[in-house]
């Protein structure tokens, strides 16, 4: 990620990395801070926006369709199933704490699909939290997006069976 001038962004400020380190959703890992919570990959990067406000780029990655399934998924359910995972991806409305817009980047491949959301605040701590419930909300609408009748495999079918195990236990 660049700052506003195109340079390489610099190391984060202290406040950033705090508020990632207090943040039991995060580890860091070179220059990113991955998610630990969820099944997927998912990883914050951080530049200044302006001195003032922090800037943060959270892509999560997961597996298209037919990459999560041990079955044969014919082109057209995964096509179709691809293109309702990016509009209910791109579709945020409410799950950070400040309201705001996003215009998320996907990037859809065969084996996986990359969402990236950009945002901006001048409290870190806040900007951590949202980052964190961008992730959350990629691995949410991903599970709701599964398509019974397929044999599904890792990390899909463990988030399956959690969700079974909870569904059973009465939580809510």
């Amino acid at each position: 990620m660049t700052d506003t001038d195109g340079e390489a962004a610099s190391d984060p400020p202290d406040r950033l990395r705090r508020a990632f380190a207090d943040h039991d959703s995060f580890g860091r890992d070179g220059d990113r801070w991955v998610s630990e919570t969820t099944a997927f990959e998912a990883a914050v990067r951080a530049a200044s926006a302006d001195g003032e406000r922090t800037r943060l780029a959270v892509t999560v990655r997961v597996p298209t369709l037919s990459a999560a399934t041990a079955d044969e998924v014919a082109d057209v359910v995964e096509d179709g199933w691809a293109e309702t995972f990016e509009l209910r991806a791109v579709d945020v409305g409410g799950v950070t704490r400040r309201d705001r817009e996003f215009d998320p980047a996907v990037a859809v491949d065969p084996d996986e699909i990359a969402v990236t959301y950009e945002l901006a605040d001048r409290n870190e701590r806040r900007a951590v939290d949202d980052a964190a419930a961008l992730i959350d909300f990629v691995e949410g609408t991903y599970v709701q997006g599964v398509i019974p009748g397929y044999e599904y495999v890792d990390p899909v079918a463990g988030l399956i069976a959690n969700a079974r195990r909870h569904g059973n236990d009465g939580a809510v």
